[in-house]
């Protein structure tokens, strides 16, 4: 069985079980650059729009051969695009975001629309060209080298409530979502016809599932209130989701979503989602049996791998115990994906990483 089939039967797309739980990781540039060394793999960097997406579509020819089952593109930067750094280190993106860099990410300190109001102000706004040059020439590479033997996902993180957010500021665009405020539909209208238009030059190249991602959750609660989510948000997901379905019938639909989010997640399979990612742990509502027993029927899972605490600090042991514990649960009877929660930052040393890869398969396997 190669790594295509394992996936595919993992997400319930081929019947019967796959010969182990697949593998997936991310990796940040200081680790992917560490591994690169020393398996003398060339490490390839493909540039997202939005940065910190830089570190999901990067690095696939080094991460198959380290063991993911999968290889994971997107949209790089236009040809056209340059960084040009002031005299403080900050730069505008393609979204014309001021960007720096933090301690571990990329953070937005000046956002292009902070001072949007009116519908006029979206519609005056320009977004990326989603046919800029080269914004597809490593996906269409990567499709072509791995379609055969890996999953290959299209990714268009950031999608529609992260992406108004980080155009508009949080703050901003949570308190005008409750005072309906007259541009916030429209902008959201916005986001998602852009990563629409991406997810439909993903699908073109030929890619086999479509990763979504937005953020509905803190450490302990929702970001907003369950019906504001329904009322301003859902249908939008809905309609990307009809629209790539079209294009693709057997495209899989995928969720990323931090947080303490399993009160929306009869609404996430409503709006067409057949795969929630990352399940994060130890939030409210995240337990693996509660997840399974809930929600198991509805989606297949990916990730539940703590890398705030578990990955950088805990011991070896406790590593397999969490994974032997998460396979048991969220991938019994099939429907799970094993993968830390996050991209691997560099408090995660190289020995751990190839712990958990090593731990993941030794107890993976179903027969």
């Amino acid at each position: 069985m190669n790594s295509r089939e394992r996936v595919l039967k993992a997400f319930k797309r081929l019947p019967g079980l796959p010969d182990r739980v697949p593998v997936q990781f991310e990796l940040c540039r200081q680790l992917s650059d560490h591994f690169g060394k020393e398996l003398g793999i060339p490490v390839h960097y493909t540039d997202n729009p939005y940065e910190d997406v830089t570190y999901r579509i990067s690095a696939n020819e080094l991460r198959v051969a380290m063991g993911s089952d999968v290889v994971v593109t997107g949209a790089a930067v236009s040809d056209d695009y340059k960084i040009i750094m002031d005299e403080q280190g900050c730069w505008l993106n393609e979204y014309g975001m001021k960007m720096r860099q933090g301690d571990i990410y990329v953070e937005v300190i000046e956002y292009p629309l902070a001072n949007a109001e009116t519908r006029a102000d979206i519609e005056n706004f320009q977004f990326p060209d989603p046919d800029a040059p080269g914004r597809y020439r490593d996906a269409e590479a990567l499709v072509k080298k791995y379609k055969n033997d890996y999953l290959v996902i299209g990714d268009i993180e950031v999608t529609v409530f992260s992406l108004a957010h980080q155009l508009a500021g949080m703050e901003k665009l949570l308190v005008d979502m409750m005072m309906e405020t007259e541009y916030v539909i429209p902008l959201f209208e916005a986001c998602a016809e852009y990563q629409t238009q991406v997810g439909l030059r993903l699908i073109e190249k030929g890619v086999d599932a479509i990763w979504f991602g937005d953020d509905f959750g803190t450490q302990t609660s929702l970001i907003l209130p369950p019906e504001t989510f329904r009322e301003q948000l859902k249908p939008h997901y809905k309609r990307m989701i009809d629209r790539f379905k079209e294009a693709k019938p057997d495209i899989i639909p995928i969720l990323h979503c931090d947080g303490a989010v399993a009160e929306l997640l009869d609404d996430i399979r409503e709006m067409g989602f057949e795969v929630f990612n990352p399940v994060q742990p130890g939030v409210p509502g995240h337990l693996p049996q509660d997840m399974k027993e809930r929600f198991g029927e509805k989606f297949a899972f990916w990730g539940a791998i703590d890398q705030q605490d578990l990955l950088p600090n805990g011991t070896d042991e406790d590593l397999e115990k969490d994974i032997i514990e998460k396979i048991s649960i969220l991938g019994k009877g099939g429907g799970y994906m094993i993968s830390p929660a996050h991209i691997l930052q560099n408090d995660v040393s190289p020995e751990r990483v190839l712990k958990f890869i090593e731990l993941s398969k030794r107890h993976g396997s179903y027969s």
